[in-house]
């Protein structure tokens, strides 16, 4: 690789971290040593050819353009979480990857919801914002996104803090933000 190729793929890393919070190649490695994946079942699971799936993690290409494909991301993060705090066997992450390979990316969201003490199904705050985060960064990028709040400042604060936090901020930002602000 010579040194215009690294210096793109350092910048398509930067631009990774902003949007997903961390570069591809690190979250995707990550997920591949917690759910005992190779490359190309998480090319299979996430909807993406394996040449694409490489050129993510290798920086070769920033975006992942497929909303879909992001919301299957954030599926086995959440997944991966579940594993490792033991709430999910090996047979039922093997059984939740093959759904979340299935869906178009909501409905798994939704079917993995936990039960509070009480008893009442709830959507962990968490998945809520990357739903959030998801969606905001499916329309625009992050610098689009940081322009666009930067614009409202002056004169709606408010709707500029949330476009700042969830469109270009970490997922820890935006949960912080979410619990603030809820009645």
């Amino acid at each position: 690789m010579d040194a215009a190729q690294q210096e793109a793929a350092a910048k398509a890393q930067e631009l990774q971290s902003q949007w997903y919070g961390e570069p591809l190649g690190t979250l995707f490695r990550r997920l591949i040593d917690d759910l005992g994946l190779n490359q190309a079942r998480l090319a299979t699971v996430l909807g993406l050819s394996a040449p694409m799936l490489s050129q993510l993690m290798s920086g070769q290409r920033a975006k992942i353009g497929n909303p879909a494909v992001v919301q299957r991301v954030q599926a086995l993060q959440d997944l991966s979480a579940d594993v490792a705090r033991g709430d999910v066997s090996a047979a039922d992450a093997t059984q939740r990857m093959d759904e979340i390979r299935r869906t178009a990316g909501g409905s798994v969201l939704n079917h993995t919801s936990q039960t509070s003490s009480s008893g009442a199904t709830q959507t962990p705050v968490k998945r809520v914002v990357r739903e959030i985060q998801s969606l905001l960064r499916s329309v625009s990028d992050a610098g689009d996104i940081l322009e666009a709040s930067a614009a409202l400042a002056p004169t709606h604060p408010e709707l500029a803090e949330f476009l700042k936090v969830y469109g270009a901020g970490r997922t820890s930002d935006a949960v912080k933000h979410y619990e603030e602000h809820q009645s």
